[in-house]
């Protein structure tokens, strides 16, 4: 349902890079994380890596492997598209408003 609203990846790196994004994802809950233009990710008591592949956005933790979503942009709020389809959502917040 989601294939005709995916994002570019010209259009993911406008719209989240240099941002911060606040959500939820289905299989790990809550998440707040700035994207910092030098490729990390910035939260409150956690950092990883941010790379685009492709036209998706991928997400490297030290803890797992790392994951890859398309994205599906509507303004200011953004869909995590996976393998089962929508897997998580989120707020697009200008800038580094938490100052991570």
């Amino acid at each position: 349902a989601f294939a005709q609203d995916l994002a570019s990846a010209e259009q993911v790196r406008g719209a989240i890079i240099g941002n911060t994004v606040i959500g939820t994802m289905a299989a790990s809950g809550p998440y707040a994380e700035f994207f910092d233009p030098d490729g990390t990710i910035r939260a409150a008591d956690y950092a990883g890596r941010w790379a685009i592949r492709g036209n998706k956005m991928c997400f490297d933790y030290d803890e797992g492997p790392s994951g890859c979503w398309a994205v599906a942009i509507t303004g200011s709020t953004l869909v995590w598209v996976g393998s089962s389809g929508a897997e998580g959502s989120g707020t697009i917040r200008a800038g580094n408003p938490s100052g991570w």
